[in-house]
């Protein structure tokens, strides 16, 4: 067997798409010798009885080839197992999703109708949401009104006043030192867990508490029942246009390394199919038994990627990926996407490895190479990826924002053969570029020489990166140009200000104390704050009116109220009238009709006050009309805007007061201690961080989904580039022990290994750079939009650079420990 392996050679690589021609020397011909008599002659159009028994044959040889073939066999099931594993996980997201939604709407009061009265199954609630650590922490406060109300999901009880169940991830941070500020801002004892039914993932902080402040002054509502559903807001075509070059982006590079893995080969198996010849079989039969090997290992590779995908499952709640995570029993493939997985991939497999040998000789004695191998044909390679463009184009042309329905097939089709059409240009490119090189040092040598004599292996070894680089390219682009249409911008005022909150007080006294305990919160810098109310015309309504002309009046230092509007000057004693004028709020002749110099306002509503007089104040003659200026939450205050001196604000009518509160960024936490101050003063209350811009909820889950499923992309285009070397380092191991015992030093293979890594991944990722580039003005032009910039493609070369030096490291020690000496045994 020995000597068949050295003196037989084949007519191209044997995993060479192209067809590389064998030759004699003179003209190209393959020259074999003569099959015996009556060997290796079949009839034509071989049945699926002979299909059968050939498969099945070269199966049993797979796992029959002793230790090499195992390995080989091991190799092609953990590639196409890693690849089978992802494609369950994608097939699992429609799953997890939906159950993520269910959960959220079940576990919400119904407030499909309105409950008016009290019963003995009612009960009144409020929503309340908090920001720790930059972390959401959610939760619902719980006041029952009899004693058959219903528990929320997630729990067999509603717990009692002052308690609380948590989730077990917010359970485990306030049992936590860093949990301690959290701890001091929920002012609840922990009383139990909330189950899964009541949780959208196992990472989400959320807490159902037991209150008896509640009432109908400060709720959200009042129910019977849990269970909300709210009407799904139709998608617009960007976005669903998005949402499809993510899924071929994504998925692309999962198939393409799949098909890689069915390909690997070795020279066990090529000694093998050269001694089937020498002993009666024909070619076909040959490459049926070579799929058949494959085959196995891809059946294999299916086991392996349902336990991959089984075990990886149950940790689906330990990781999060930007901020995303999901129960075991949510990661559930959708049914007709798992069969169709688990029938495709062993068909992949059988095909696949046809293809690869259509051209190789497989003959009993041999054939010798002898002269310059056919190039590799340019035509239809292009010819894909004019094919992809001519799909893609009439399916995009005229797609708006506005639009709610996309030709969703014609574009996945037509990007689809445009990355499959680049995968496909790179063995051309490689083998075009790696002819003429010639020189340089040994190590550098010793790659070039590799990939002239194999330049497809490598090609193969780095077309999942072209693909994945390519559609991510395109597609930052994509949303390069399409977040400013989801985006708007709040004219928020960040330098201003960072929290915003409003806490409601009984009094005047009160909401200064409110401001007070901000001001002097640890953190704090700065503080706008007013207390809050409203001015009322005195006397009936205006004949034909149901309420009489009212006005907001803000009561608050110099130094608050020249955050509100242009001062002229300011002492403690003026009063101000902003106006608008119109761009918030009502007209300037509405505001007036209450807040005018020398005017007497009520501070009751005259329609509705009761016991006595309607309390009064009259506007002073010296009150000044100033123009509003937009405050740090991007808002025009209108009214009364007076110093302490000039009005008692114990007289107000249920005041309130706002704060806007400047924070020193160089304190830690200091967000967080003024939250707690709030929380403290009134646990109902909110506070708002303040944000330049803001996104558009639809555009910033699809924007979750694509990051989470690039994420795992990229580890499977590092995992395959890692597996895919070593398999090659494999076949190498003879070769490389006899460099090595000639003389050879280790570190000059290793630099021949990097280099036989990074030629290919520099010319992917520069074929990846034009034709992203290209696609992703395509989809731009096509969509009316014009490019953001043209550097997007830097990150994606920065990623190519780093899997160049991961892989290196990672395969050094594999390399070291082939290049022993006892690779120079045979048998």
């Amino acid at each position: 067997m020995s000597v068949l392996s050295e003196d037989r050679e084949r007519r191209e690589d044997p995993q060479d798409p192209d067809g590389h021609d064998g030759h004699d020397g003179h003209d190209g011909r393959t020259v074999a010798p003569e099959p015996a008599a009556g060997q290796g002659r079949r009839a034509p159009g071989a049945g699926p009885r002979v299909w059968a028994r050939d498969l099945a044959l070269g199966t049993r040889f797979a796992v029959t080839g002793g230790r090499r073939g195992w390995l080989r066999t091991v190799l092609t099931a953990v590639g196409v197992g890693l690849g089978v594993a992802l494609l369950l996980t994608a097939a699992s997201l429609p799953s997890m999703l939906f159950q993520r939604e269910v959960r959220e709407s079940e576990r919400l009061p119904d407030a499909g109708y309105t409950v008016t009265k009290p019963g003995p199954d009612t009960f009144l609630y409020l929503r309340t949401d908090t920001l720790y650590h930059g972390d959401a922490v959610t939760g619902l406060l719980l006041r029952p009104e009899g004693p058959k109300a219903a528990a929320p999901p997630g729990s067999d009880r509603i717990p009692a006043n002052g308690t609380m169940l948590v989730s077990p991830a917010l359970g485990e941070l306030l049992a936590s030192p860093e949990g301690a500020l959290l701890k001091k801002r929920l002012p609840y004892k922990v009383a139990g867990t909330i189950g899964q039914a009541g949780l959208i993932g196992p990472a989400e902080l959320r807490y159902v508490a037991g209150t008896d402040f509640l009432t109908t002054d400060n709720y959200d509502g009042r129910g019977r029942t849990y269970g909300w559903s709210v009407p799904e807001e139709p998608m617009n075509a960007v976005l669903l246009l998005l949402v499809v070059m993510a899924c071929v982006v994504l998925l692309l590079p999962v198939l393409v390394f799949v098909a890689t893995a069915v390909r690997f080969g070795g020279e066990q198996r090529d000694r093998r199919l050269a001694a089937l010849r020498l002993v009666g079989a024909d070619t076909a039969m040959t490459r049926r038994i070579a799929a058949g090997e494959s085959l196995a290992g891809a059946l294999l590779g299916i086991a392996a990627g349902v336990g991959f995908f089984a075990v990886g499952r149950q940790f689906a709640g330990t990781f999060e990926i930007w901020d995303v995570n999901a129960f075991p029993s949510d990661v559930l493939p959708v049914s007709w996407l798992a069969v169709l997985i688990v029938a495709a991939v062993p068909v992949a497999a059988v095909v696949v490895s046809l293809f690869a040998l259509r051209g190789v000789a497989i003959e009993p004695l041999g054939v010798v190479r002898t002269a310059t191998p056919r190039p590799r044909r340019l035509l239809w390679r292009l010819l894909l990826v004019l094919a992809g463009a001519g799909v893609l184009v009439p399916s995009l042309r005229g797609i708006t924002a506005t639009d709610d329905t996309l030709h969703t097939t014609g574009i996945a089709t037509g990007a689809t053969l445009v990355l499959i059409g680049l995968t496909t240009l790179l063995p051309w490119l490689v083998e075009a570029l790696v002819k003429r090189l010639h020189g340089g040092p040994v190590a550098w040598q010793l790659a070039t020489r590799r990939l002239q004599l194999s330049s497809g292996t490598a090609a193969r070894t780095v077309s999942g990166i072209v693909a994945a680089a390519a559609g991510a390219i395109a597609l930052q682009m994509l949303f390069q140009a399409t977040q400013n249409d989801f985006m708007r911008p709040t004219n928020m005022d960040t330098a201003r200000a960072q929290l915003q909150t409003t806490v409601s007080a009984r009094n005047g006294d009160e909401a200064r104390r409110t401001i007070t305990a901000l001001t002097g919160t640890r953190g704090v810098t700065g503080v706008i704050g007013t207390i809050e109310s409203s001015l009322w015309r005195p006397g009936p309504p205006d004949k034909g009116m149901d309420f009489g002309p009212i006005t907001s009046v803000s009561v608050g230092d110099c130094a608050s109220l020249r955050e509100l509007a242009t001062l002229p000057s300011c002492t403690d004693g003026d009063v101000f009238i902003a106006l608008a004028h119109g761009k918030e709020g009502p007209e300037d002749d509405w505001v007036t009709r209450t807040a005018r110099a020398g005017a007497t306002a009520a501070l009751r509503d005259p329609m509705t006050h009761k016991g006595g007089p309607v309390p009064t104040w009259r506007i002073p003659e010296s009150a000044r009309t100033v123009d509003s200026r937009l405050d740090p939450m991007g808002r025009l205050q209108y009214g009364v805007l007076a110093t302490p001196k000039a009005i008692d604000a114990t007289r107000l009518d249920v005041p309130s007061a706002g704060a806007m509160v400047r924070i020193d960024p160089a304190v830690k936490d200091a967000e967080e201690y003024v939250r707690n101050t709030v929380a403290a003063l009134d646990p109902t209350t909110r506070v708002q961080t303040l944000q330049d811009v803001e996104r558009d909820a639809q555009f910033s889950s699809v924007r979750t989904g694509i990051l989470v499923g690039a994420t795992l992309t990229m580890l499977l285009v590092a995992v395959s580039l890692l597996v895919t070397t070593l398999e090659q380092l494999r076949d190498r191991k003879r070769l490389l022990s006899t460099l090595v015992a000639f003389g050879t030093r280790r570190a000059t293979l290793g630099w021949s290994v990097l280099w036989q890594t990074a030629v290919p991944i520099v010319l992917g990722l520069a074929l990846s750079v034009i034709g992203g580039l290209g696609l992703g003005l395509v989809l731009l032009r096509m969509t009316g939009k014009q490019v953001e910039d043209w550097f997007v493609f830097l990150p994606v070369a920065g990623v190519g650079a780093g899997l160049i030096l991961l892989v290196t490291l990672l395969s050094l020690p594999v390399l070291w420990r082939l290049m022993r000496a006892d690779g120079l045994r045979t048998e």
